[in-house]
């Protein structure tokens, strides 16, 4: 029997989720089909469905990993000063919507989400483990006297999700620049904390 190499198992399905996910941003999820996910990719029907049974099952995955790149950064947080942390998850969240074709795929979750039950739980579990940890990261900042929070951290942590949330939210808008937006969140944020401004 062939042993299969985790390392390049993972890697083929990396590669697959990170092109459907391009063409699902700009096609959207019903209009993509497998046949174009396989040209994309440069992989047959067959080696497609070794990984994944079905379309659906592509666009789960793609949350599926954006939970394990999640967890990978929060524990590199862990091991900052935590309002470092704080920022180095910050940069982590806002990351993607440095590419406007983003917006494309933010919209099809949207879609998704409101008529797929696993799909709906899966974003609310990444969403729930991120406000988790933001909360835990913000409170150990206040605690070591780095940042004042005026409300509670769970709290706090909700509103920066929001904000995040919103800077997706405005990428359809042509004129608006992703990247200066950034740096008006984290002002925004290292202000309502009483942090020094980045």
């Amino acid at each position: 029997m062939r042993t299969v190499d985790p390392v390049k198992h993972a890697e083929k399905k990396r590669h697959i989720t990170d092109t459907a996910a391009g063409l699902f941003a700009q096609k959207g999820f019903e209009r993509t089909t497998v046949a174009d996910i396989c040209r994309a990719a440069e992989i047959s029907t067959g080696s497609l469905f070794h990984y994944f049974p079905t379309k659906r099952a592509i666009f789960r995955e793609i949350f599926v990993q954006d939970a394990e790149d999640n967890a990978a950064v929060f524990a590199r947080a862990r091991e900052l000063a935590p309002w470092d942390g704080v920022q180095l998850v910050l940069d982590h969240l806002c990351a993607p919507a440095l590419d406007r074709a983003v917006a494309g795929l933010v919209l099809e979750v949207v879609a998704q989400a409101s008529r797929d039950e696993e799909l709906w739980d899966l974003v609310g579990r990444n969403e729930q483990a991120v406000r988790d940890e933001l909360a835990a990261l913000l409170q150990q900042a206040h605690d070591a006297g780095q940042i004042t929070l005026p409300v509670s951290a769970p709290t706090a942590a909700t509103w920066v999700q929001g904000l995040v949330d919103g800077l997706f939210g405005r990428l359809i808008d042509p004129d608006f620049d992703a990247t200066e937006q950034v740096m008006t969140l984290r002002l925004i944020l290292s202000r309502f904390v009483g942090a020094e401004a980045p």
